[in-house]
């Protein structure tokens, strides 16, 4: 957690635009500033109403793909921006040159705009653990690891993280750039694979799902998890952190910094539900394929096609000494909070623990 002076959070006051503000992440980090005081306004194509119920920002409708430097820069000069948070970008349903558009020519355009302004923000960019690429079993991932994406996504959005250090590191903007584990919890993406499964469970139980048998692909990987809660106090903690150029924090890496089993948390789940529920893995189907049913990917999602990342595990100790943050969550807490957010009854979660839980009858490679 950011740290308080009398009682008052260092956050209060400030200005702080959220680039992406009604995506998953996008609206979590906002209710986290508004939450320490802070004047919040989320940016965004869509609409205001996708925003969360009783948020008290502000929001501006942009396509920030498509808006020129200027018009982004006049967006955070009306606002007087101290901290921009750029939780947008793309994982799903896009090729290559969209992908590009939007995890790093959005991320040119912003160091161009900031770079423009008289007073300049700290900028927070969001970027993913599929920036390192695969790596060996067992190794941690620290910061210094050369990254060797082999996704669409994980080079586009590492292209966007090298365009914000390079003008970090000479002083244009002061930025940093945070690489997010898979994202879980209460509010984590609906088309991630945890997302997938909790809504399948809320739907079974509710008796609406079409389908009682539960689809996923192989589920071999060992990947760092992180709850979207922990990622929120993260971000808040490199807002408020002292200048970059001090530190040093160009990059920092958050996540768990445990490689969990992807089955044991998929087996978990079903279990914390207290619905039984048949899983088949499709045999030749990808382990990462997002926007599919039961895929894994996403900006803090679960990797998308190809990355060939059947090992995460990040270092995590330069959060600790350079932001002061360290993750909260513990996986139980997290899939049980998930289960809840995606509709099963609070109720019936807690009956399910005391019970011992739901049935898996498991067909792998069906």
């Amino acid at each position: 957690m950011v740290s308080q002076a009398a009682g008052v959070s260092v956050a209060a006051g400030v200005s702080v635009v959220v680039l992406g503000g009604t995506g998953s992440l996008g609206r979590h980090i906002s209710e986290v500033f508004e939450a320490e005081g802070a004047r919040v306004l989320t940016v965004s194509r869509a609409p205001a109403g996708q925003l969360a119920a009783g948020r008290g920002g502000s929001h501006i409708c942009l396509d920030l793909t498509g808006t020129s430097p200027a018009r982004l820069a006049g967006v955070l000069a009306g606002a007087g921006a101290d901290i921009v948070v750029n939780a947008a970008g793309l994982a799903w349903g896009g090729g290559e040159e969209e992908l590009g558009a939007a995890n790093a020519g959005l991320v040119r355009g912003l160091v161009e705009a900031v770079s423009a302004l008289a007073h300049r923000p700290r900028v927070i960019q969001l970027g993913t653990v599929h920036e390192y690429g695969p790596v060996a079993p067992g190794m941690a991932i620290t910061e210094g690891l050369p990254p060797a994406p082999v996704s669409a996504y994980g080079r586009t959005k590492l292209l966007g993280a090298e365009a914000m250090l390079r003008a970090a590191r000479s002083g244009a903007v002061d930025g940093t750039v945070l690489r997010i584990a898979n994202v879980y919890g209460p509010g984590a993406p609906r088309t991630s694979l945890l997302g997938t499964v909790a809504h399948h469970l809320a739907e079974t139980a509710r008796g609406r799902s079409a389908e009682g048998v539960l689809r996923l692909a192989p589920l071999t990987a060992r990947r760092d998890f992180v709850d979207i809660r922990d990622v929120g106090q993260a971000v808040l903690a490199a807002a408020v952190a002292p200048r970059v150029a001090r530190t040093g924090a160009w990059i920092v890496n958050v996540g768990s910094g445990r490689a969990s089993p992807v089955r044991e948390l998929v087996d978990r789940m079903i279990e914390l539900s207290g619905v039984e529920t048949p899983v088949v893995e499709r045999a030749g189907s990808r382990p990462e394929s997002p926007g599919s049913r039961g895929g894994m990917g996403g900006p803090g999602g679960s990797g998308p096609a190809g990355s060939g990342a059947d090992w995460q595990l990040l270092d995590i100790c330069a959060a600790r000494r350079l932001l002061g943050w360290r993750p909260r969550y513990r996986a139980d807490r997290s899939l049980r909070d998930q289960l809840t957010a995606a509709g099963l009854p609070p109720d019936r979660v807690s009956r399910a623990v005391r019970a011992g839980g739901g049935s898996v009858r498991s067909v792998r490679n069906g």
